[in-house]
């Protein structure tokens, strides 16, 4: 009886640690929550520093019902834009929402930081958008 425990121990150990992965939640909820405690006038380390930076492992289900794994950094993404007036601006991509749960996301599951020489202006799609054409900015 003695020599079985061993490698149920050691399958049951294994099967643990194998399922050791968070979901895409587990990092849009933090980062929504910091969202609220930044503010205009904010330099980019400041913001950046306030809603995170550290990545997260997330996993999720495909239709085949396989497990897969994704690392997602923190911030997202970013870009870099240049406006009609010669200003540079830096938008900063962060993941707030997992609205369809297939592991891939959408422009619609993140939030855009924008940054003009280094100072957070205003964040979201809305002030995004009103700028883009304000400024007639584009990707540099």
């Amino acid at each position: 009886m003695r020599y079985f425990a061993m490698p149920l121990l050691l399958a049951v150990v294994l099967f643990s640690f194998a399922g050791c992965c968070g979901s895409i939640s587990e990092m849009t909820a933090p980062n929504r929550a910091n969202l609220m405690n930044i503010t205009v006038g904010m330099t980019k380390q400041q913001a950046i520093e306030t809603i995170g930076t550290k990545p997260r492992k997330a996993c999720y289900i495909d239709h085949a019902y396989n497990e897969n794994i994704i690392i997602i950094s923190n911030p997202y993404r970013s870009e870099v834009m240049k406006g009609q007036n010669g200003n540079h601006y830096e938008i900063v991509y962060y993941v707030t929402d997992d609205k369809n749960l297939d592991g891939a996301i959408s422009d619609d599951e993140l939030t855009p930081l924008v940054f003009q020489d280094n100072t957070l202006r205003g964040w979201g799609w809305k002030y995004l958008e009103e700028n883009v054409d304000k400024h007639e900015l584009r990707i540099r």
